[in-house]
């Protein structure tokens, strides 16, 4: 069941990506009402395009709890997954996804194509997006709307 306080430190942690020059990105696994993985972004500081914040607070999660098999295990994330990180969360046995701006762009939650169609494979995720979904899109449009002026000036010099 979705419980904002989540949320918000999700929100944080995409604050906290994006002081650091990664796309503010959040995401916070939880497993009976604990904490149990979470992360921002990490591809700009790991060199690797998979370092996704989920596919991160999945691993740590992994650890954290000696198993890879997430069942009952809640997402949140303040950007609507790709299909890899949904993908991930179907592998991992997660119960539900809850996200905060949908991707028009690549979103594999329904926004571009639905990883977590029922009955598409031998485990459905609950899903569903919008939650705090202006905070969490303000975010992403602050910090692509300073990358573009920062290529404009760097253009002017």
């Amino acid at each position: 069941m979705y419980d904002e306080k989540f949320m918000k430190r999700a929100i944080q942690l995409a604050a906290d990506a994006a002081s650091c020059d990664e796309v503010p990105v959040g995401a916070v696994i939880v497993l009976n009402g604990e904490i149990i993985g979470e992360s921002g972004n990490r591809k700009e500081r790991d060199m690797s395009a998979t370092r996704h914040a989920e596919m991160v607070a999945l691993e740590i999660a992994a650890k954290k709890t000696g198993n890879w098999w997430l069942e009952g295990a809640e997402a949140y994330v303040t950007l609507e997954p790709c299909p890899m990180c949904a993908y991930a969360f179907l592998l991992s046995r997660v119960k539900a996804v809850y996200y905060g701006a949908y991707d028009a762009k690549a979103g594999g939650c329904g926004s571009k194509i639905n990883i977590f169609e029922k009955g598409k494979f031998n485990h459905d995720v609950e899903y569903q997006g919008g939650y705090m979904q202006e905070e969490c899109a303000r975010l992403l449009s602050e910090f692509f709307a300073e990358k573009r002026a920062g290529k404009s000036r760097l253009k002017q010099s």
